[in-house]
């Protein structure tokens, strides 16, 4: 505003300059002098007030800047180690060793710490916050709940009083050796249980299905043996005997008619005895530790049908020499 005054005031004086020049040259005195004297008027008039309204204007009022106050500078974290502290897991008697350390720092810097003990309230609310994680976990995890922990108290928090704040590195959680011991033989209880329940359900189906199924009667020996021997006619004919008295030893039964064609004084028709005839068979069968009981009780039940050497020889192919005690001695009657 001020550099636009200026401008016009000064093509005011050389314009007034420049008429009072003409008047002089050109005009009359009498009118030059007049005119010399309303230019200057004029002039000291602009003057006057240009200079007026300069020394009368007041300076600019600056602002005064404001200084706000700094913030305290930051506390550094004092630290407190803990090391073993026993924290309750999903298992009793069985807890995790805790280590850490702790750092923190008061809420408020200028706490009397003569009257509140800091570090204890942070170490506790640090052992609180483990303990709601630990109690829910197996002892066996130890080291994923290192890592779980490490991210879960990895994070400044209040304490419940609202005095500290408190947070932990370092995590560390394991188990005493005697415990580790433990859980490694009740694994391997656990795990050798499961293959023995697996054996036994195993060995049980193929005693229903040998029991309930192939040995159901006679009949279903022979189907079953005639597909086994890729319907081999002529060789299920010559076991007709022996299929039937494997069904009545499996099935408690005395032996019938068609037993006493197997048991005559004959062999078969590759050239061997019954008695291989009849290992050969039990063999097949794949009855691992019951096939000794099995030719016990053959044994006994071709004695009590009145065939007395062939049940030695029975027993002496097996290599059983004495009976059997789960065998009875008496000979077996018919259930039904």
């Amino acid at each position: 505003m001020s550099s636009g005054r200026n401008t016009v005031m000064a093509y005011l004086c050389v314009f007034g300059a420049l008429v009072l020049t003409g008047l002089i040259a050109f005009a009359p005195r009498a009118i030059w002098l007049s005119a010399v004297t309303f230019v200057a008027v004029i002039v000291l008039i602009a003057l006057g007030r240009f200079g007026w309204r300069r020394w009368s204007a007041k300076p600019p009022v600056r602002p005064e800047p404001v200084y706000e106050p700094l913030p305290p500078p930051p506390i550094a974290p004092r630290e407190q180690r803990i090391d073993q502290v026993p924290l309750p897991s999903q298992e009793a008697d069985y807890d995790f060793l805790f280590s850490a350390v702790v750092l923190w720092t008061p809420v408020h810097p200028l706490w009397d710490e003569r009257q509140v003990n800091l570090a204890a309230l942070a170490v506790d609310a640090i052992l609180t916050r483990a303990r709601e994680v630990t109690e829910r976990r197996e002892p066996g995890r130890a080291p994923l709940v290192a890592h779980e922990l490490g991210g879960i108290l990895g994070a400044m928090q209040k304490d419940p009083t609202g005095h500290v704040l408190a947070m932990a590195e370092s995590v560390q959680v394991t188990l005493s050796t005697q415990d580790r011991e433990r859980l490694d033989k009740l694994a391997e209880v656990r795990k050798d249980q499961v293959v023995w329940e697996h054996d036994r359900k195993y060995e049980q189906s193929k005693r229903e299905y040998l029991g309930e199924d192939v040995l159901k009667d006679t009949g279903s020996a022979v189907v079953w043996w005639l597909v086994k021997n890729d319907d081999q006619v002529e060789k299920t004919v010559n076991d007709i005997g022996l299929l039937a008295t494997l069904s009545s030893a499996a099935n408690n039964k005395t032996m019938p008619e068609e037993a006493d064609y197997f048991f005559a004084p004959k062999s078969s028709m590759n050239g061997a005895s019954p008695v291989d005839d009849l290992a050969a068979f039990l063999h097949s069968l794949d009855l691992d530790g019951e096939r000794d009981l099995f030719a016990h009780q053959i044994a006994l039940l071709v004695r009590n049908y009145g065939r007395p050497e062939v049940a030695e020889a029975i027993l002496r192919r097996f290599g059983l020499t004495e009976p059997n005690p789960e065998t009875p001695e008496q000979p077996w009657n018919d259930e039904t």
